[in-house]
């Protein structure tokens, strides 16, 4: 057995059933070995999105997810998809190829220090040194990835370690790592002060981000909420940690959120943020957690807590642990009074949008596109204009919401909704606007190729819209680097690809044409016409 047979060996112990990449003669001994494996390979068209297919797997799963790429250019071109889930917390496992050995650091060709060019985004990286090493390594690698905070591991592997003799393979059973040691469980006193807090507060919320999801906790909260009548909100990235729809649920938290849920921050005399980083994108006024409230800070990593606000009661932990602690007690505490004022600003500050007369409502198309969806299925949303509809507008009933929150990567819904759709067989949207399709277009090769099935929804203004809006708003309509023509013609696109194409060009028989295009199994690109000039 050589290293890259034995690297083959251990994604088996490890239950990996897909690796998604790009072949290049630095990686090609491991490709090699997993010709001859159970484990199958998606060729991606360029390696980024490699990454965020891995990263749409690993978010529907809940398990790591493995792309592997040459190295060199290979391996830079996947940094932006590592950065992206390192900054959403995904967890992966990215393996590179690497010259040999002897060679490195001699600037020889498709050579790149990819272990320091990643050192600030990823949980941790190996360079391969002893092909005899590289079961421990992996397994550590899949621990890490996986425990505490999750996040991107990265693996370098050289080329001569991975034709090199390995003298003797043995899959650790477990991982002894002295210096990492997540905690998991909560402080039982801590809980204890919260509970406490629970019984004195007149006005108490939850705002849950992504660690709930990635702590596989949504229904241990829903179960705490429902019996205690406590109001939530999300984070972007939280969104359907409980029904949309839910009556306890009043929306989005942000510059871009739900303008009650932004009330309800304002007002709540305790905040619990649970598995959310108080990011500026969430709350970009860190006074209103702080001011006349108690603030219960929630999270795996300790690094989180108090480094954009200082929690009244910060609580180390996962989640779903957490919650299953509280759950032990019983809270004294009514807030139904709270609940009809919070009723009332959810029905009294709606968003209104202008009309736009001859062009797709984008509001209107993402409610009725998640009306008309399977009740589990998965809506990945892109970067731009596109996500904030999708966010304030997309329903989750069993189903699942992705996006790129936390670095705001174009291109992301494409790939990461084929990553989605192959572990899951699920039904799978993705929505982006031409600015963003046309960075991740070409993965319907992929999608071609492999026959996976996912339909897309590309939000058509001609414009980098987000950016178009800000300068709009900020630069008094000089709009500089921001318009992309009517290029490419997205029918020719589609009939390239053997792809089914579909044409909205306003609201009349939308809800008809939405039912058409989600009326089989096969992909589907819908192109929806919207107005150049809709601000989100």
């Amino acid at each position: 057995m050589n290293g890259a047979e034995a690297l083959v060996k251990c994604l088996e112990q490890e239950n990996v059933k897909s690796v998604f990449g790009y072949p290049g003669v630095a990686i090609c001994p491991f490709y090699d070995a997993l010709y001859s494996s159970e484990i199958e390979t998606v060729l991606v068209r360029t390696e980024q999105n490699a990454a965020h297919m891995a990263s749409g797997m690993a978010r529907v799963t809940g398990r790591s997810a493995v792309c592997a790429v040459t190295s060199g250019p290979g391996a830079t071109n996947l940094i932006t998809g590592i950065a992206t889930a390192f900054a959403d917390s995904i967890p992966m496992i990215c393996i590179t190829g690497q010259v040999s050995s002897e060679l490195i650091g001699s600037d020889v060709f498709q050579e790149a220090d990819i272990t320091g060019a990643v050192e600030s985004f990823v949980k941790y990286s190996y360079l391969v040194k002893d092909q005899n090493e590289i079961p421990r390594i992996v397994k550590e690698a899949f621990y890490i990835a996986n425990s505490g905070r999750p996040g991107p591991v990265l693996i370098d592997f050289p080329m001569d370690i991975q034709k090199a003799e390995v003298k003797k393979f043995e899959y650790p059973d477990e991982v002894k790592l002295r210096t990492y040691k997540p905690t998991v469980k909560g402080n039982a006193l801590q809980i204890k002060k919260v509970i406490h807090e629970f019984e004195k507060a007149k006005k108490p919320l939850v705002c849950a981000g992504g660690g709930i999801h990635l702590g596989d906790a949504a229904t241990k909260l829903k179960e705490l909420v429902e019996e205690y009548q406590i109001p939530v909100v999300s984070t972007m990235m939280g969104i359907g940690v409980l029904p949309t729809e839910h009556p306890l649920y009043y929306g989005m938290v942000g510059n871009n959120g739900a303008p009650a849920a932004n009330r309800a921050m304002r007002e709540a005399d305790m905040i619990v943020m649970i598995g959310a980083r108080v990011a500026d994108r969430a709350v970009n006024q860190t006074e209103v957690l702080t001011e006349n409230t108690v603030l219960v800070h929630i999270d795996v990593d300790p690094a989180e807590i108090g480094k954009n606000a200082g929690a009244t009661i910060p609580i180390v932990g996962d989640a779903g642990h957490i919650l299953a602690d509280m759950a032990e007690y019983e809270i004294d505490g009514d807030y139904s009074a709270w609940i009809k004022e919070l009723d009332g600003y959810k029905k009294d500050l709606k968003v209104i949008r202008p009309n736009h007369p001859g062009y797709v409502d984008p509001a209107s198309f993402v409610r009725m596109l998640s009306q008309k969806m399977k009740v589990d299925a998965v809506y990945v949303a892109d970067v731009g204009q596109n996500q904030i509809w999708s966010c304030r507008n997309h329903i989750v009933r069993k189903g699942r919401f992705l996006t790129s929150g936390g670095m705001g990567t174009m291109g992301y819904s494409i790939p990461a909704a084929i990553g989605a759709k192959y572990a899951s067989g699920r039904q799978v949207v993705a929505v982006c606007g031409d600015g963003s399709f046309q960075m991740s277009m070409m993965e319907l090769a992929t999608m071609k190729q492999y026959d996976i099935k996912v339909k897309i929804v590309v939000m058509r203004n001609g414009y980098l819209g987000m950016v178009r809006q800000y300068q709009h708003f900020s630069l008094k309509d000089r709009y500089a680097m921001v318009e992309l023509n009517k290029a490419p013609d997205l029918e020719h696109i589609a009939k390239a690809y053997d792809m089914k194409y579909m044409l909205i060009a306003d609201m009349e028989d939308v809800e008809k044409q939405i039912e058409g295009f989600l009326s089989d199994e096969d992909s589907c690109l819908c192109e929806c016409l919207i107005d150049p000039m809709d601000l989100v």
